[in-house]
């Protein structure tokens, strides 16, 4: 015997069908929002912040973090994509600038990108272990972890026990990231000083009185305080290479103000040229125990490859340049040119 069709087929059957339709339509609006998420850029004050992602992060505490921000609308959606894409476990840690123009797939290539801001410390030719480690001091972002720790500790700890701290760092200009400490940045600049002074050496002159790259490196240093004139450098070299190879004292003012630390009161007077200090290279010959300063490159240069020449003197004539002479009577009368008419 035959049946009648079950009258409730028809009704599960549109209930079914009208369900379907519902979820592609909720599908395609979820897909729609998700798209304008996704190109929508950051909403970021000023055009631009630095945004920290802290060591352990997950994807979906950053989503939060930046929703809560008001930088992006929807945390889900960005957990979601980046678990679509992979990236939701290669975040790394650091601190990332977000600009307005990001939108989630730039912001996610930046997180796991591991391009950090960086920040920077220039080191000037010239300058002393003390106005180094000032300046590693004042700085907001170095991790302080030298303030009671004198030069013969540090050197300790940077594995030079007993070495003096002076013209052993590289003045130049370093980057670096967030988390670094100044003993951290100390070790580098002190491995790029060793590198420069070590491609210095392997080019000196065969004559050049220098008997170790640790005494070129005195000599650059003062090379480097006698004149901030790259184009003097190589006479000024020549001059004190001439004087050591014959026995002559240096007699450079820049050791003897070195020499008296903290009583050099801007003015240097005949007594101190006659102080008896280490540093004094009008009272003892040859070159003082150690740098007085950061030499740079070019002072490097110059002291292992100095000008040749026979000049023996040289006295400074107010415009940043000095004068060159070869006999002391000629360097007598250019002092009285240059110096005593001021």
């Amino acid at each position: 015997m035959s049946q009648a069709g079950h009258p409730g087929g028809p009704v599960l059957g549109r209930l079914i069908g009208a369900l379907l339709l519902v979820g592609s339509l909720l599908a395609g609006w979820l897909w729609m929002e998700f798209e304008e998420f996704r190109n929508a850029p950051l909403r970021v004050a000023e055009g631009s912040i630095i945004y920290a992602v802290p060591k352990g992060a997950t994807l979906a505490l950053v989503a939060s973090d930046l929703q809560e921000a008001g930088i992006i609308s929807n945390a889900r959606y960005l957990r979601w994509y980046g678990r679509y894409t992979g990236q939701a476990t290669q975040l790394r840690a650091g601190e990332y600038r977000l600009t307005d123009g990001m939108n989630a797939d730039a912001l996610l290539a930046l997180l796991v990108s591991g391009k950090s801001v960086t920040y920077s410390l220039t080191l000037l030719e010239g300058w002393t272990i003390g106005q180094v480690r000032a300046a590693l001091a004042g700085h907001d972002v170095l991790v302080q972890t030298l303030q009671d720790v004198d030069n013969e500790q540090l050197m300790a700890r940077l594995g030079l026990p007993g070495e003096h701290p002076e013209g052993r760092f590289f003045p130049d200009t370093y980057q670096f990231t967030r988390g670094m400490t100044d003993l951290e940045f100390l070790q580098r600049a002190l491995r790029t000083m060793d590198a420069e002074l070590a491609t210095a050496w392997a080019n000196k002159a065969a004559d050049v009185p220098l008997a170790s790259p640790y005494e070129a490196l005195i000599l650059a240093s003062i090379v480097e305080k006698e004149t901030g004139q790259a184009s003097e450098r190589g006479q000024i070299a020549g001059v004190f290479a001439r004087r050591l190879q014959k026995g002559m004292k240096l007699q450079t003012d820049p050791t003897v103000i070195y020499g008296m630390g903290e009583n050099f009161d801007g003015n240097l007077r005949r007594k101190d040229l006659q102080e008896d200090t280490p540093y004094n290279t009008y009272v003892h010959s040859g070159l003082p125990p150690t740098p007085i300063c950061m030499p740079g490159r070019g002072a490097l240069q110059a002291a292992v490859a100095p000008e040749s020449g026979k000049t023996l003197y040289f006295v400074a004539k107010g415009d940043g340049f000095h004068a060159f002479s070869t006999t002391l009577s000629e360097h007598n009368a250019a002092v009285r040119k240059y110096q005593l008419r001021q």
